[in-house]
C-alpha cells in the first residue's frame, strides 16, 4: 500500500479502497442517517440527544453492524466503520452489508436505567430504518446485551401482529441471544494467532504478547491466548500501560479490570508509556482499543513478529508501509476481528429459524468458517503478492461486486 498520510478515520478507509482499486460508489455509504430525539431523565430535566446511523452497502444482503455508545461518536467514525463491516461480511461471504451507527453521549455519566431509556428511545427514532431483513444493529462499545434486549423490546411495540427478535443480535441469550456470542471477537483473534503459528511452523508455548485495550475484546483473547501456553508481557488502555518480562496472571486482571473498569491501580508489573508499550519486544502485539493507535512513528520502534487488529482500523496507511518493510505481519481487523459478525449472523439464523444451538455448535461453526477465510487470505496474498489487507480486501471487493 502506497504510504498517505491520514488524520481522519475515513480518509484512512478511502485511502485503503484506493489501494484496493475498489469501484467508486463503494468510496460512500448508500445512506447517512442522522436523528435528534428527546429524553426525560431520572431527574426530569429534558435532554435532546444525537444518534447516527450509517448504511454503507446491501447488496449482499441488509445491512449489519453495532452502536456505539461514546462521547466521541461522530459521522466519519460511523462512515468508516460501515464501510470496513461491509468488507468484514462480504469476506466472510455473509449475507449482509455494511452499516454502523451510535450515540453521542457518555454512558457512564448516566444511571443504567437512564442508559435503557436513551437507548430505546434511539431505537424508536430509527425504527423505520432497521429489522431483520433491512438492517440489523448489534452492541459496540459503550452497549451491551441488556441494551439490545430492550431496544429489540422497544421495536417490537409498534407489531401488534408478528415479533421480530432478529432485528437486533448480541442479546442475552435467555432473549434470543446466541450462547458463543459475548467471546466470539476475541475467540475470532485467538484462531487466526493459531492458524498464524501453524502458517509459521511456531510453537505456541512461551509466546509472548502485548494487548492494547482490556475491555471485551482484549480481555477475552488474553484469557484464550493463555491456556495455549502464551504470555501476556504487557497491556494497556486509556487511563494506563504496564509491561512485565514475567507475565501478568491474566485472570487477576481480568478480575481487576471488571471491578475498577480499568487498568490504572493494577498492582503487578512496571507502569510504562504508550511509546514504551507498543516497543516492547514480543511476538505479537494485539490493539484491541480504538482507531488510529499504530502511526508510523509507533511503528517504526515495534519489535514483534506479528500485529492481529483485535480493533477497527487501529493501523495507519503509513505505519503499513513501515511494517511491511520491516517484515512485520498485520493480520487485519477485516479479518481477525470478523468473529463477532459471524456469530452475529449465527443468532440470526436461530432468530429467524427459532432453532438454537449448543455453544460447542457455534464454536465449531466459528473454527470451521475463520480457519477457511484465514486461508483464501493466505492463498490470494501469496499468489497476487500481496500484503494480507489488500488480499483481504482484494476477496471481499470480489464478493461484493458480484452481487453489484
Amino acid at each position: 500500500m502506497s504510504s498517505t498520510t491520514t488524520s481522519n478515520v475515513y480518509e484512512l478507509f478511502q485511502t485503503q479502497l484506493k489501494a484496493a482499486n475498489a469501484p467508486l460508489l463503494y468510496h460512500q455509504p448508500q445512506n447517512e442517517i442522522i436523528v435528534h430525539f428527546p429524553v426525560t431523565l431520572s431527574s426530569g430535566e429534558r435532554v435532546l440527544f444525537k444518534g447516527y446511523r450509517v448504511q454503507h452497502n446491501n447488496f449482499r444482503g441488509p445491512y449489519k453492524g453495532g452502536l456505539r455508545f461514546d462521547s466521541v461518536v461522530h459521522l466519519d467514525e460511523c462512515k468508516a466503520l460501515a464501510g470496513w463491516m461491509t468488507i468484514k461480511c462480504a469476506l466472510q461471504e455473509l449475507p449482509f452489508g455494511g452499516a454502523k451507527g451510535g450515540i453521542k453521549f457518555d454512558p457512564r455519566a448516566y444511571s443504567k436505567e437512564e442508559v435503557i431509556t436513551i437507548s430505546r428511545a434511539f431505537c424508536s427514532a430509527i425504527r423505520s430504518y432497521i429489522g431483520s431483513d433491512r438492517d440489523i444493529p448489534a452492541p459496540d462499545v459503550g452497549s451491551n446485551s441488556a441494551i439490545m434486549d430492550a431496544m429489540t423490546r422497544e421495536y417490537n411495540l409498534a407489531n401488534h401482529s408478528t415479533r421480530d427478535y432478529g432485528v437486533f443480535t448480541g442479546k442475552s441469550v435467555s432473549f434470543g441471544g446466541s450462547l458463543g456470542r459475548e467471546d466470539a471477537t476475541g475467540m475470532g483473534v485467538k484462531i487466526c494467532i493459531e492458524e498464524y503459528a501453524k502458517l509459521k511452523g511456531l510453537d505456541m508455548r512461551g509466546r509472548t504478547f502485548v494487548v492494547q485495550g482490556f475491555g471485551n475484546v482484549g480481555s477475552a483473547v488474553a484469557r484464550l491466548l493463555t491456556p495455549l501456553g502464551l504470555v501476556c508481557v504487557g497491556v494497556g488502555d486509556h487511563t494506563q500501560y504496564r509491561i512485565s518480562e514475567e507475565g501478568f496472571n491474566v485472570h487477576r486482571l481480568c478480575d481487576h479490570v471488571r471491578t475498577q473498569r480499568c487498568v490504572k491501580g493494577y498492582d503487578h508489573g512496571t507502569e510504562c508509556t504508550r511509546e514504551e508499550f507498543f516497543a516492547t519486544k514480543c511476538d505479537f502485539v494485539i490493539p484491541a482499543a480504538l482507531e488510529m493507535q499504530i502511526t508510523e512513528d509507533v511503528a517504526k520502534t515495534m519489535q514483534c513478529t506479528a500485529i492481529f487488529e483485535a480493533a477497527n482500523g487501529p493501523t495507519t496507511c503509513d505505519a503499513d508501509a513501515v511494517l511491511a518493510e520491516k517484515n512485520i505481519d498485520v493480520i487485519p481487523d477485516v479479518l481477525a476481528n470478523s468473529g463477532g459478525v459471524v456469530v452475529s449472523f449465527f443468532e440470526w439464523l436461530q432468530n429467524l429459524s427459532h432453532q438454537y444451538w449448543t455453544e460447542v455448535d457455534v464454536q465449531e461453526r466459528l473454527a470451521t468458517r475463520m480457519t477457511s477465510t484465514f486461508e483464501k487470505v493466505v492463498r490470494t496474498a501469496r499468489e497476487s503478492s500481496l500484503t494480507f489487507r489488500m488480499a483481504a480486501f482484494k476477496i471481499a471487493l470480489e464478493n461484493v461486486n458480484a452481487f453489484a
